[in-house]
């Protein structure tokens, strides 16, 4: 070999050496073992050229190390907000790097790739790790959008109801799909397809359902004719559990699961999941217990069951925990669902509550399916789970959804230190305790008078008609003070008779046998225009329309969101949340038309 030769082999190999210790430039591309039954989008992305940024051709520079962003102690309520991205310049950033400041892209319509088939894009090695300009320093760094996994699912078509009368689901309440969509709106894109759950933005909003005065839970039914379609109106199905006052709550005994590996090493990923844990152990009773386990390259016991009253020890506990390392998310479920069946019993309240990105790289148990077969035994005996998402970048929305469907439990993605107030104290108690477990719900339209319908949303929630009576069967579960909205898109024969049935089918928290009721679908239900109708249902109605049209629906083609938006501004009764989404749906009128500039459609 000429000295050259080696001379030239040697200069490579000491730029191998160096990058190999920059952080991730040695990293592979993380497997999901869920490859078929996810959509990873991967959003084109750019990041901008960086002044004083290396060339091509320079020497590799010694490794940087990234310095904490300095948001003066703050709180993440006190955090600043953040400011739309700019346009950047063209870029080939890989999916699981971080680019700062960058802008997103739509990804592909759902209607250009088959649900069930895997996109994988080349692989690209990804950009070092770059420590911002000294001005950029005390913001907090733009999260990530690309990478992020989400489960696709075809909307609902239109069911002729003389084929088929009936329609039936499973309950969910569910709330992560809004959060998520939410924050790319919030960021000035708009979310994929796959990421947009109807059923989860219509029951992300409270509505004045009167609760039951005997039993688990009471119907509201409700309809009015659409405002896209001369020939078609809306009903709502309104499901209402009944209330448990914090008071009259059964003892928990919390697990909370934190995901303390390298990818939540980010200011609204593990901090803001520190935050939420002292919010709901600061809410909870004299008489719960909890308990923390960790997880990263190794699982580790952190706090054996201490009572909830004891917040020093427990705060202490949380404020210790720090991130680094992969992510054995399958043996963490296992030791703290083992923890929580020890106190599982018809009275207490046993639930784990997962805080992490999702992101599971390493370990026996990677998926959903081989994570919920080890812990299988201990769904059985009592114990329910709390998926909560967080972060951007490698968010993992696909395996959370179906461990919380699987858990017996619900799903929340936090995004914001308001939003973990409102699932840690607003809604805790009904989060905490189940009233009714395998709630399902069965509509029998008439087919004289009603031609044809579907379902908005829904779709991963779907039951075969013949199973609605098979208590064997898995469904959703209602917790305390819960409520439950379905919309439905029907065509009208103009017989002036009831539209059909509503049944709902239910076991007790610790039965095995269901019971069922059923509540007709009166005429009088029937709002003769759509200003008739409650101020409930028109919002809903907003809600649904909005998030059929973000998930690029066939049905919802030529709708309007300004009509939509309008209609939300009528029906907010001066509740912020609902006032918060009219802004959003403003901003999803202007990124479709861009969208639709862009892309000459």
């Amino acid at each position: 070999m000429s000295s050259s030769k080696q001379n030239r082999l040697s200069r490579w190999g000491s730029a191998a050496l160096a990058l190999s210790l920059v952080p991730g430039c040695m990293s592979s591309p993380k497997s999901t073992g869920e490859a078929a039954q996810s959509v990873e989008w991967q959003s084109k992305q750019s990041a901008p050229k960086e002044e004083g940024a290396p060339r091509a051709d320079a020497p590799v520079p010694e490794p940087m190390v990234e310095s904490e962003v300095d948001v003066d102690d703050a709180k993440p309520a006190e955090l600043p907000a953040r400011a739309a991205p700019a346009k950047p310049a063209p870029s080939t950033a890989g999916a699981g790097g971080p680019v700062a400041h960058e802008a997103m892209k739509r990804a592909e319509p759902m209607g250009r790739v088959a649900a069930a088939t895997p996109i994988a894009p080349p692989p690209a090695p990804p950009p070092m790790q770059v420590a911002p300009p000294k001005d950029m320093r005390a913001q907090p760094p733009e999260p990530e959008t690309q990478g992020n996994s989400f489960t696709a699912h075809a909307a609902n078509a239109f069911t002729e109801t003389a084929a088929d009368r009936f329609s039936t689901f499973a309950v969910d309440v569910d709330t992560a799909s809004y959060a998520v969509s939410r924050r790319y709106l919030n960021q000035g894109a708009l979310p994929p397809h796959a990421a947009v759950r109807v059923e989860e933005f219509v029951n992300y909003f409270k509505y004045r359902y009167t609760p039951p005065e005997r039993g688990a839970f009471t119907v509201h039914l409700e309809g009015a004719p659409s405002p896209f379609a001369a020939n078609r109106h809306f009903v709502r199905v309104g499901v209402q559990g009944k209330v448990v006052s914090r008071s009259q709550r059964k003892p928990a005994h919390l697990v909370f699961l934190v995901d303390t590996s390298g990818s939540m090493n980010q200011q609204d990923k593990l901090p803001l999941a520190k935050e939420a844990m002292k919010l709901a152990v600061k809410n909870l009773n004299e008489n719960d217990t909890v308990a923390l386990v960790t997880y990263a390259g190794s699982t580790r016991d952190v706090l054996s069951p201490t009572p909830a009253t004891d917040l020093e020890r427990i705060y202490k506990a949380i404020d210790g925990l720090e991130s680094g390392g992969g992510t054995a998310m399958g043996s963490g479920m296992e030791m703290a669902y083992r923890h929580a069946v020890k106190k599982a019993s018809g009275n207490t309240v046993a639930r784990v509550v997962v805080l992490t990105d999702g992101d599971a790289n390493i370990g026996p148990n990677v998926s959903a399916d081989t994570m919920l077969n080890s812990i299988q035994g201990f769904v059985k005996e009592g114990v329910t789970l709390s998926a909560i998402g967080f972060g951007m970048g490698n968010y993992r929305d696909d395996l959370m959804e179906k461990l919380a469907d699987k858990g017996n439990g619900n799903c929340f993605y936090i995004d914001s230190f308001k939003e973990a107030k409102k699932v840690f104290e607003t809604q805790l108690t009904g989060t905490l305790e189940v009233i009714a477990k395998d709630v399902k719900v069965q509509v029998e339209f008439d087919p004289k008078v009603v031609r044809r319908y579907r379902l908005v949303g829904y779709e991963n929630r779907d039951i075969a008609d013949k199973d609605f009576r098979d208590d064997k069967v898995d469904a959703g579960e209602i917790g305390a003070g819960h409520s439950v909205t379905a919309m439905y898109e029907v065509e009208l024969s103009g017989e002036k008779a009831p539209l059909g049935t509503v049944r709902i089918r239910a076991k007790a928290p610790n039965g095995t046998e269901a019971a069922e009721q059923a509540f007709p679908f009166e005429q009088r239900m029937m709002r003769a225009s759509l200003d008739t109708a409650s101020t409930d249902f028109r919002f809903a109605l907003a809600v649904a329309s909005t998030a059929d049209v973000l998930r690029g629906s066939a049905s919802a083609q030529g709708w309007n969101l300004a009509t939509v938006q309008k209609l939300a501004e009528g029906a907010t009764d001066g509740q912020a949340d609902r006032e918060e989404f009219t802004k959003l749906v403003a901003r999803a009128r202007g990124l479709l038309g861009s969208a639709v500039a862009r892309d000459g459609r």
